[in-house]
């Protein structure tokens, strides 16, 4: 990945950030949403945007529908704050990456339990 795509997406998920902060009123956009990653393609047309919450993945359906309802004012508001020749599509999708983590970490837990037959 080329210099100047890691930083597009550097800027990209701040601002998506800071939009989401002080911007957006929907309320399917009201708890807590974090943006985790932006991965634009090469040519700088589409990005594909990871996003989680803290209501985890019962909230996933209602969290994306309303990014989905509201990406056309947001991609417009990234257009003002963005200083690039195109501003590229947004798809958002639901990261599980903490999720994953969150069952690893149990599975972990589990295999460092003591056991109930201790052999001594």
């Amino acid at each position: 990945m080329s210099h100047r795509v890691e930083r597009v997406n550097s800027l990209i998920r701040h601002e998506l950030s800071e939009l989401l902060r002080r911007e957006i009123k929907d309320p399917a956009l009201s708890g807590m949403i974090s943006i985790t990653a932006v991965e634009t393609a090469s040519d700088l047309k589409y990005a594909k945007v990871f996003v989680s919450s803290l209501g985890g993945v019962t909230e996933r359906d209602e969290v994306l529908g309303g990014l989905r309802r509201a990406g056309g004012f947001i991609r417009t508001e990234l257009a003002k704050d963005l200083d690039l020749r195109y501003v590229p599509e947004l798809d958002f999708r639901w990261d599980e990456s903490l999720e994953q983590g969150a069952h690893l970490l149990e599975l972990l837990d589990k295999v460092k339990a003591p056991t109930d037959n201790p052999s001594k």
